[in-house]
């Protein structure tokens, strides 16, 4: 019997599905805009990607890191913040739906990102940039 590798990260988790796109972009380009059609997950592989709100709150993300989740998840089907490369960077995507059937068949993702979240809201507490 061969033993399947075991996925331990979300980009990893990503990264291993069959219709995940991998593309690059340059420094400044957009991976989103604002107000566009919120139909897939991201995921930093390589670079800093910075999402930039409506009330000029800025978060970056890193490589490993899973962003526009929220949108997708939450959201009326928009982008709430635009999405910029801030280094040139190395982009996985996952369409909504298969994003959605990834969470239904591994429930663990779910507690990941939560994970994320709670060390993104500590950091920004720590630094002083939370917004409540």
């Amino acid at each position: 019997m061969v033993a399947t590798p075991t996925c331990t990260t979300p980009l990893e988790l990503l990264a291993a599905q069959v219709d995940c796109e991998l593309f690059s972009l340059p420094t400044g380009a957009h991976v989103f805009s604002r107000g566009a059609s919120a139909n897939a997950i991201y995921s930093v592989k390589r670079g800093i990607v910075e999402l930039e709100g409506t009330s000029a709150e800025r978060i970056c993300y890193r490589p490993g890191e899973l962003f526009s989740y929220q949108d997708i998840v939450w959201r009326q089907g928009e982008h709430r913040s635009d999405a910029v490369a801030r280094t040139p960077v190395e982009i996985l995507r996952l369409d909504r739906l298969r994003f959605l059937n990834l969470l239904h068949n591994h429930p663990t993702l779910a507690v990941l990102l939560i994970a994320q979240q709670h060390d993104r809201l500590r950091e920004q507490r720590t630094s002083g940039t939370c917004v409540y």
